[in-house]
Formats: structure tokens, C-alpha cells, sequence
């Protein structure tokens, strides 16, 4: 009896986790109208390693509707508390012992977190008594005569059938328009998750320039006609320029076009990592058929896994199995595959079959774009002013969002409004401030990150032409390759068709005097060196 008792507490206060996990992930609707109504019947020790549970539905249609929309949140959730495998089963009709019907916690609040090395035999010493006095504790002992002829205690579930609960829906309301639009996005953001993406990194939230626009429109191809366009997919760059954003917006579009496609998204350690534990632990069969069998792979700095030659050979072969079956495959890396030292030639091939796209650093109106799109998603109201004054001393879109974060936490935390001097103060402390360090960057580089800025063609700003916008960038473009380069007046003379020493010193000088004063001067100039600090690397 004592050890039925013990597994009874067990699944009962499992199964309360398990639904603290689900309501945070889900809408209230939701939650109410597809978990609530279940409970976790059985939990049985099926080996060392593996559990079998048994969830209990009131009706058929009610168990086949969790079995086909929230079976791998709750297995997910089943093992992330009981730290074993877990053999999920279901069944219809009411339970030896009914779930309490006190709501549970709101989302802020959580029940104790079981890791991995909690057995299931912990759990149960936690538990509450069935004798103890609880608030809306509805499990009471039959009296004596009432008890089975077994001799085993029996529980009754007082419970009204006329009183909904709080959190319960309305029937009306239960299939309205906006009740099933939360529970799509509600599972679109489960799904994201699933497949180890972040579900706000979609298209609509990538800002697109000239320097990515080729990338965004090949992601956008490839979400729509998985494994038929594109395969692989090779994007590479520099820190910040998107790759990763690009990436994650490729397999949550896929995901919600076709929510039963099988997406995973990892990085090169990651994956790594995964490889080596299961050599480890003898599960490389296991291993291998998590990964040969996705339809979309998603593989974030692949250049970690060159020079491992275990790891790329087991990369090798899932690339040839996903490929086969038709399946798509998006990588990223810092550089592109010919530069990737220690690579295998047989995957460098294979990566440069597909697409390669060079993604390269956000211009000065693509970083404002970036920082007034992140800006308005925190609900944070940034002017246009100040949205360029951090744009023109931010270089990736990676810091954008940390100094989009300090501000956040100084209006919610501190009560500080933004202004200028929260900005400027924000910035010194991330010592982003321009001039700090010397550019290591050539004189055509300038040449043509100041062309890019003004959108003036490169020979125009080297040729013999004076109009007052064309001089104004050819002085700048003068001024940086004295201030970062060094380079002596004449050799700069030289870049612009030749000019005397003298014509590139007035020059110099000119913006030189300039920047003391004109503000606009001087956010146009850290707005073109911070677009260099990328090309410097």
C-alpha cells in the first residue's frame, strides 16, 4: 500500500511541474481548455534510465487533440524534471485520483526545479501527506466501510461540476478568432523552441540595406522552398552583420508554413560537444539518428568543427543524408569556406555547391534602422537624433542590442528618461566613443566605406569634380587616411588624382577645424570610422 501511495504522490506533484512549465509557454485559454482537464495517472520505472507515464484524458477527442499538439511538450517537460527518459502513453476515462482543482500559480511564480540528479524517489518525500491540511485539497479518505475489498485506500474527488474554475474560458469565446489566433502563435513559439530557435528572430524584424539585401532574399527563397533552393545555403561575415538573425528567421518561417517539419537549429560547439558525450556514452547510434533524420539543419559558426577530424567526419556523412532526402541546409561562418583553415576538402566542396553570400557590415542607415526596430519591440521611445548619435559609435548590430538593453534597464530599473546624456554616458561606459584605437585598414577601404556613407561613386570623390557635397566627402575620406593611416600628405595627394601636398593639407586642416564645431561634422565621421572598425576586423 505504502508503495502504491508513493507513486500515486509522485505523478500527482510531477505532474503539478509539468503544468507550471506549460501554463508559462501557453494562453490561459490554452492551458485551461487542453492541459488542465488531463492528469498524470501512472509513473512507472521501466529501466534504470527510462520512466513510463500515463496520461489520463475525459475524453477521446480531448487525448487524441494533447497527443497530437503537446506530445513533445510534455515529454520534454516530463524529462526535464524526472532528469530519465520518459515512454509517454494515453488513455481515456476519469482517474483513480482526479487533479486538484486549485488553479495553479501564476506564470511569476514556479514549483521547485528537479534536475537530472533528482530521483523520482525525492520527489516523493517533498510531496504533501494526503492528511495534511491544505487549502481546496480535495483528495479525502473514504470511511472504513467505504475502503475496497483489497484493503487498499481509496481516494474521492469532491469537485463541483456547476462552478468553473477562474482561468476557465468561456465556450463562446473558446473558438473565437482570437482565441485560435494565441493558440497558433502560442505553438509557433513552441515549436520555435523545440527546434532550439529564438521565435523572435523572423523576418519582420530584420532591417535590410544594400549590404544585406542579397542574404535576406535568399533566406526568404529558402523558407519557402526548403531543400529545392539554395542547398546549402553558405552565408559568412563578420560579428554582428546578421547571420545568425538571417538564420533563425529562415527556420521559424519554415516552421509556421509547416509546423510538422522537423527544424533543428545548433552551433559547431554545440555540435561538437554532442559528438564527443556521445562517443563518451556509447550513444553515437542515438546520436546519429537525431541528426540524419531532420529536414532543415541549421548550423551556426561551422568553422568550429574544422580540424576536428571525428567531428567532420560525422558532419560529412549527416550532410549526405540530409542532402539525399531532400532536406535543407543553412551554415554560417566568420569567413568564407576557401579561408577556412583545417577544413576537409570534400566538405569545403560541398559547401561552395550551394549559394555563398558575403554578408558585409551594416552601414551607418542600416545600424539606425536596426537600433529604432529593436527599440520599438523593448517599447522604447528613441528620437531619430538619438538613434544616430548611437548608430554613428556602435559598430555591429550585436552592441545595438546590448546598449538597447542598458537603456531598457535604466528606464525600468532606474527611471531615468533618454536623452542625450543617458546616451552619451551609456556609451563612455562602453568605451565605443570614436578613437580609441587605430584602424588597421587600407587606403581604398576608405575610400570606399566614405563613398558607401555619402552614396557618392568611388571615382567621383578621387576625380577633379568640386561641388560642395563631392568635396566635403573627398576632405573626410583625406582626413581618415591621415588620422588612421599616417600617411604622408603627398601619397594622399596621390589617391585623388594627383593632387599637390598642399591641396590634401588644406583639406585636412579643413575638416580638422570642423569637427570642433559642426556636430553633424562629427557624427558623420564616427558613423563612417565604426563601419571601417568591421572592415579592420
Amino acid at each position: 500500500m505504502q508503495d502504491s501511495l508513493s507513486t500515486l504522490l509522485n505523478a500527482r506533484e510531477i505532474w503539478r511541474q509539468v503544468c507550471a512549465q506549460l501554463q508559462m509557454q501557453l494562453s490561459p485559454a490554452v492551458f485551461n481548455t487542453w492541459i488542465v482537464a488531463n492528469n498524470l495517472i501512472e509513473l512507472r520505472v521501466e529501466s534504470d534510465t527510462t520512466l513510463r507515464g500515463v496520461i489520463c484524458s475525459p475524453t477521446a477527442f480531448h487525448s487524441v487533440n494533447v497527443k497530437k499538439n503537446f506530445y513533445d511538450q510534455l515529454l520534454q517537460s516530463l524529462q526535464t524534471i524526472t532528469g530519465k527518459e520518459v515512454v509517454l502513453d494515453f488513455k481515456v476515462g476519469m482517474p483513480p485520483v482526479a487533479p486538484t482543482q486549485t488553479p495553479f500559480p501564476p506564470s511569476s511564480q514556479s514549483f521547485p526545479n528537479h534536475r537530472a540528479s533528482t530521483s523520482v524517489e525525492n520527489i516523493a518525500s517533498t510531496s504533501p501527506t494526503l492528511t495534511e491540511s491544505q487549502p481546496n485539497n480535495q483528495f479525502q479518505p473514504l470511511a472504513q466501510n467505504q475502503q475496497g475489498q483489497s484493503g487498499q485506500n481509496s481516494y474521492s474527488h469532491n469537485f463541483s461540476t456547476t462552478t468553473p474554475t477562474p482561468l476557465s474560458p468561456r465556450v463562446e469565446n473558446l473558438f473565437s478568432e482570437s482565441s485560435l489566433a494565441h493558440a497558433a502563435a502560442n505553438r509557433s513559439v513552441m515549436l520555435s523552441h523545440q527546434a532550439h530557435l529564438k521565435p523572435d528572430f523572423i523576418f519582420e524584424t530584420f532591417a535590410v540595406s544594400t549590404t544585406n539585401e542579397m542574404a535576406h532574399a535568399a533566406a526568404i527563397a529558402v523558407s519557402k522552398r526548403p531543400g529545392t533552393a539554395y542547398n546549402p545555403l553558405f552565408l559568412y561575415g563578420g560579428v554582428g552583420v546578421g547571420k545568425t538573425h538571417l538564420m533563425h528567421a529562415i527556420g521559424n518561417n519554415i516552421l509556421k508554413n509547416n509546423p510538422q517539419a522537423k527544424v533543428l537549429y545548433c552551433t559547431g560547439e554545440e555540435f561538437t560537444n554532442e559528438i564527443v558525450s556521445a562517443i563518451q556514452t556509447k550513444k553515437a547510434l542515438k546520436f546519429k539518428e537525431k541528426y540524419r533524420n531532420i529536414s532543415v539543419f541549421l548550423l551556426d559558426d561551422v568553422q568550429f568543427i574544422a580540424g576536428k577530424n571525428a567531428v567532420q567526419e560525422e558532419f560529412f556523412h549527416t550532410f549526405n543524408s540530409i542532402i539525399q532526402q531532400t532536406g535543407q541546409i543553412i551554415l554560417t561562418s566568420d569567413r568564407p569556406p576557401h579561408e577556412i583553415n583545417l577544413l576537409e576538402d570534400r566538405l569545403q566542396s560541398r559547401f561552395e555547391a550551394g549559394l555563398m553570400i558575403d554578408i558585409q557590415a551594416p552601414s551607418f542607415e542600416l545600424r539606425t534602422a536596426i537600433l529604432l526596430i529593436k527599440a520599438k519591440a523593448n517599447n522604447l521611445a528613441i528620437s531619430m537624433e538619438l538613434a544616430q548619435a548611437i548608430a554613428a559609435k556602435v559598430e555591429s548590430a550585436r552592441k545595438i542590442e546590448g546598449m538597447i538593453k542598458k537603456l531598457r534597464s535604466a528606464v525600468e530599473l532606474q527611471q531615468k528618461s533618454i536623452n542625450r546624456e543617458l546616451v552619451d554616458s551609456l556609451l563612455e561606459s562602453e568605451r565605443t566613443i570614436v578613437g580609441l584605437e587605430r584602424l588597421h585598414v587600407k587606403p581604398a577601404d576608405i575610400i570606399k566605406t566614405v563613398a558607401d556613407h555619402y552614396h557618392i561613386k568611388q571615382l567621383v570623390i578621387r576625380g577633379k569634380k568640386r561641388v560642395k557635397n563631392i568635396v566635403r566627402a573627398r576632405h573626410v575620406a583625406m582626413f581618415l587616411m591621415k588620422e588612421e593611416l599616417q600617411l604622408p600628405y603627398a601619397e594622399i595627394g596621390r589617391w585623388f588624382s594627383n593632387r599637390d601636398h598642399t591641396t590634401a593639407m588644406h583639406g585636412i586642416l579643413k575638416i580638422t577645424d570642423e569637427l570642433e564645431n559642426d556636430s553633424q561634422l562629427n557624427q558623420e565621421v564616427s558613423a563612417i570610422r565604426m563601419s571601417l572598425v568591421s572592415v579592420s576586423g
